[in-house]
């Protein structure tokens, strides 16, 4: 049950946008196409991702362009900026791929790039990477997350085997920002809806509160650093779930944009591992 990332190069791909769909007030949603899609595949894991590739302002590259060149001959400060997106769903005989992305008015980078999409707009983007797919033979399942989860949490729902118990759990501001998620008849789709709390606290008070089923099962917790963290030892230690039973990192975390996370996250992730096996080491556990 083991959830570890297959080793993959991250392809160059180029996209252009074919359609754009407002699928909430905070989610756009674009199919990309054409016929720099033509050595893209994805389709083993449920949280398949990609890096779009947002050139920096004043800066040429080279034509055509080539992304080891500029990791080879270009300093970092000029390298364009990633902002990483969840494959929603990707159709093989179309050669579509479709994105979600959070969009938050003019913050950031891909929102707003997002939200004034037009069809024939091109991006380049790397990929792609996943690790994680429902098993089926787990005892039951648990798919947890925030809004920046949410395309992962669906795409995985659409794969859950029917007849196992599942709990899918998801946190958004408010009404507005549900969805249609496909899912088996056998898994219980609940929505959070934080309004003015702070990211994650709702969604940890009701995975706490789930009565989650004996067995072994798999988990897949992602957002937030800090709800995914605390999300991560309530499972580790309180519900005994071993490593490989879990698919649990933070997308993102308060307080950094994406460029400071991602310098961030992989001392982060060591942290987070360090603290379980000294809670894995105590007498009192």
């Amino acid at each position: 049950m083991s959830t570890q990332p297959a080793s993959r190069k991250r392809t160059l791909n180029r996209g252009r946008v074919r359609r754009v769909e407002h699928l909430s007030p905070h989610m756009v949603r674009l199919v990309l196409g054409g016929d720099g899609l033509s050595a893209f595949e994805a389709g083993e894991y449920t949280d398949h991702y990609i890096k779009l590739l947002f050139p920096q302002p004043g800066v040429a590259y080279p034509e055509p362009f080539d992304m080891d060149a500029v990791r080879r001959d270009m300093p970092r400060a000029q390298w364009p900026a990633t902002r990483t997106y969840t494959v929603r769903f990707w159709d093989p005989q179309a050669r579509e791929l479709t994105i979600d992305v959070v969009y938050h008015g003019d913050m950031g980078l891909a929102g707003p790039w997002a939200a004034a999409a037009q069809p024939g707009d091109e991006i380049y983007f790397l990929g792609p990477g996943g690790a994680y797919a429902p098993d089926p033979a787990a005892d039951w399942h648990l798919l947890a997350g925030d809004e920046s989860a949410l395309p992962a949490i669906a795409a995985s729902a659409e794969r859950l085997p029917s007849g196992t118990p599942a709990h899918v759990v998801v946190e958004v501001s408010g009404p507005a920002e549900e969805q249609e998620i496909p899912a088996p008849a056998s898994a219980t789709v609940q929505w959070v809806h934080r309004e003015n709390r702070r990211v994650g606290e709702a969604l940890v008070e009701t995975v706490r509160s789930l009565a989650l089923p004996e067995g072994r099962g798999q988990a897949f917790v992602h957002g937030e650093a800090g709800a995914v963290k605390d999300l991560r030892r309530f499972l580790r230690f309180e519900r005994d779930m071993s490593r490989d039973q879990l698919s649990a990192s933070g997308y993102w975390k308060l307080g950094n944009d994406e460029d400071g996370w991602q310098a961030a996250k992989t001392e982060w992730n060591r942290e987070v591992e360090r603290e379980e096996e000294g809670l894995a080491a105590s007498p009192t556990h």
